[in-house]
């Protein structure tokens, strides 16, 4: 397992002795997303010092540092085909970088107007992904070259903070005033919304989603929240969202989910 936090340090875990094997030294400030490269044993970590850096999980030495936006790095995705990395800023941009040619920046999206908080990708169809952050848009784009393709059909009114995609085409966001909503990843509806619950004794402004991940089964749905909790949603069999547009045919395969 591997970890990163406020303290500018990236840790590998082995979680059978409980303890840190290996340490990854180079950010200079808070780090505040990582991801595995699905190919290659390759650790990138983006951070406050507007930089993506790439490691090598074994010998710890960085391989490239990715270097280009102008604020911090809170997003990225990584894909076995070209662009391997993609990066989001709160400078507004998505950036696509080539780790063939010494971790060069291939393409620069300005789509976005404000900073992007989330990036997203189905776990089984690479072909297009998703930016959301504080411009209450959420946007698609095509790969390999970032076409843009087409807004959600719905704002969500708050500052999202993190998304995620089960295999059934079940896309969840989580913002900041706590709103928890899900859309269907092929048409852009937004078929539930939902909020979640403070822990007792919390501020309702405790209340914020700052990450999102779906179990391996797709089923369900485990969120980390401002009021220093982990929760888990779960998918409740044969119901079916309330409204949809008349000339709206819901798929097959969604599924409300609860608390």
């Amino acid at each position: 397992m591997f970890s990163a936090g406020d303290d500018n340090q990236v840790k590998c875990w082995d979680l059978e002795q409980n303890q840190v094997i290996r340490s990854y030294h180079g950010h200079l400030s808070g780090v505040y997303c990582l991801a595995l490269h699905p190919t290659v044993d390759i650790l990138l970590t983006g951070g406050r010092d507007s930089v993506c850096r790439v490691w090598d999980i074994r010998t710890e030495k960085q391989i490239y540092a990715l270097s280009g936006h102008g604020d911090t790095v809170c997003s990225l995705l990584t894909r076995a085909t070209d662009p391997q990395v993609i990066t989001g800023s709160h400078d507004t941009t998505i950036k696509f970088w080539d780790l063939r040619n010494e971790g060069r920046p291939i393409v620069t999206l300005t789509h976005n107007k404000k900073s992007i908080r989330a990036l997203a990708m189905h776990p089984t169809d690479s072909r297009t992904f998703v930016s959301a952050g504080a411009d209450n848009n959420i946007k698609k784009f095509i790969l390999p070259r970032g076409q843009f393709y087409h807004n959600m059909l719905s704002q969500q009114n708050a500052t999202v903070n993190a998304a995620a995609v089960n295999e059934e085409g079940v896309m969840a966001t989580g913002g900041d005033d706590g709103s928890l909503w899900f859309w269907d990843w092929k048409s852009g509806h937004n078929f539930q919304q939902t909020r979640t619950t403070v822990q007792p004794g919390s501020l309702e402004s405790e209340a914020g989603i700052y990450a999102l991940s779906y179990d391996m089964t797709g089923s369900r749905l485990v969120t980390c929240e401002a009021d220093k909790t982990i929760k888990m949603w779960k998918q409740v069999e044969g119901a079916t969202p309330e409204t949809y547009p008349l000339n709206y045919k819901p798929p097959t395969d969604v599924r409300r989910l609860q608390n």
